[in-house]
């Protein structure tokens, strides 16, 4: 009963791609899998400049073409928040809206953690980079709801008549779910948007089959491609985006009355003038038959991948851990007084030097082979300078024309190195035993914000949990990959004290 069901929505999406004038190549098939949702795999070779789909962008839905467009522009709802709209707004139409073949293809939300609840945050993600972020996330969504949905609901208007029962809370942290893991950057006009088919593609870092592209249908000249040939970021860091490529393609001209003919609100003709109407997706890659498409949304890290899209990826080369700087201060304030520390803090910005920033949070990053910024190398050498080395340093200061020279001459000095001029500072000066002692305690400070569990405990609970409990199962993983890199940081530490 549930694959005949599967089987059923698949089709009903097909037929819906073909009344929109949507088309695909029969070389690609969609597999439907009640656990891990629909992929797309090849029932025959692909090759690499092969093109596989050709998508209107009147089939996009958008807060342009959306039924809701009305609402949305004279409310001013923008970017995600008025995507998210209009993905409820159609939902609430049923089969009535344009876009059922596809809607009833997509997943009531995704399982992202900014629709879990406050208790699965706080235990599933607690030391991790996405904590606090989650939590600040889920009352800014909140915050959104109430003072841009909520107030919507008591129109009164002739055309459009809001049912409530579509727009809850519950619905509009649905709605975004989908919005930050599906959208793409369509254009300047349509803005961000829900792309049929593109965003059954999924991911895998560094490893894209397919690519996407704009086409016009008007012909450019060489020089107005090559102005287009760039990436186009969708409107949130991170989400897939869409590249205008060199050359033509299949076209599929805009409707001369300019509206949409899924239903939507008028389009000013003059905004659509000479602006591509299609994106095609091509491949990029040679892939053999019965293999999966994929997709790839940017060279990103677990937490990021988890925090918009839901899922974790093993031995991510990509993964990061940021050390705070707050945490850095807690660590100084354990050995220094404050008036020490503001002076050596004061001394490192003098140079020249910070950390990454965040709104109002500053970090330092590691990679995932343990790699500390050089930033913060340089920080925990100032402040374990001696009191005669700090003075000397801040002396010359005042007499030397570049602040990296005054700080190599210093290096210089207490390793009995003679640099000339314009010579640059060495990582390995800077890792004396005291710094090295520094970092390790860094590490252990920042470890202890997980839970009490062991990493080899978490490693233990990660192999006998079921993917299907995919809460627990990619929250173990980020937890893990974190943890992975802050034991290579410990031994980065180890080995240069050696």
């Amino acid at each position: 009963m549930l694959l005949c069901g599967m089987l059923r929505r698949v089709r009903a999406f097909k037929r819906w791609m073909r009344s929109q004038g949507l088309e695909y190549s029969d070389v690609l098939d969609f597999k439907d899998d009640p656990e891990q949702g629909i992929s797309v795999i090849a029932l025959g070779d692909l090759k690499e400049g092969d093109l596989v789909a050709t998508i209107p962008k009147s089939a996009c839905l958008t807060v342009k073409t959306s039924g809701a467009s009305d609402i949305i522009e004279s409310a001013g709802l923008g970017g995600s928040l008025g995507l998210a709209f209009a993905l409820m707004y159609e939902k609430s139409l049923g089969e009535d809206s344009p876009w059922a073949g596809y809607l009833q293809l997509l997943p009531q939300q995704e399982c992202v953690p900014c629709v879990w609840s406050l208790e699965e945050v706080d235990s599933l993600l607690s030391g991790t980079e996405l904590h606090e972020i989650v939590k600040e996330d889920k009352g800014l969504i909140f915050e959104d709801w109430k003072q841009n949905i909520l107030p919507l609901l008591d129109l009164n208007s002739a055309n459009v008549k809001l049912n409530p029962d579509y727009f809850g809370v519950e619905h509009y942290f649905a709605a975004k779910s989908l919005v930050a893991s599906r959208s793409f950057q369509i254009d300047d006009f349509h803005g961000s948007g829900m792309v049929p088919l593109a965003d059954l593609f999924n991911h895998k870092t560094g490893a894209e089959d397919v690519h996407f592209t704009s086409v016009s249908s008007h012909c450019q000249s060489d020089s107005d491609a090559d102005n287009d040939d760039h990436v186009v970021a969708n409107s949130d860091d991170n989400e897939p985006s869409t590249e205008h490529p060199h050359g033509d393609g299949e076209e599929f001209s805009a409707p001369s009355n300019g509206k949409s003919p899924l239903g939507g609100s008028d389009l000013e003709s003059s905004a659509l003038e000479d602006v591509p109407t299609v994106l095609q997706m091509i491949m990029v890659k040679d892939v053999r038959a019965g293999a999966e498409v994929f997709n790839t949304y940017g060279l990103i890290g677990n937490a990021a991948l988890l925090h918009r899209y839901g899922f974790t990826e093993p031995d991510n080369q990509f993964d990061i851990v940021n050390i705070d700087m707050e945490l850095v201060l807690k660590w100084s304030s354990s050995l220094f007084s404050s008036r020490y520390i503001r002076a050596r803090l004061s001394l490192w910005r003098k140079l020249g030097y910070s950390a990454c920033q965040s709104q109002n949070s500053e970090y330092f990053e590691l990679t995932s082979d343990g790699m500390p910024q050089i930033e913060l190398l340089i920080l925990l050498y100032i402040m374990l300078l001696t009191e005669n080395v700090y003075h000397k340093l801040d002396l010359k200061l005042s007499t030397m024309e570049s602040y990296d020279e005054a700080l190599c001459i210093i290096l210089s000095e207490k390793n009995n190195i003679q640099l000339g001029k314009g010579s640059e500072m060495s990582e390995e000066q800077l890792l004396t035993e005291s710094v090295c002692n520094a970092i390790s305690s860094l590490a252990d400070m920042r470890e202890s914000l997980y839970p009490s569990n062991s990493k080899e405990d978490d490693i233990e609970l990660l192999r006998s949990c079921s993917i299907r409990d995919r809460k627990l199962y990619h929250s173990l993983s980020l937890r893990v990959s974190e943890r992975k890199i802050l034991e290579k940081l410990r031994t980065y530490a180890a080995t240069h004290m050696l």
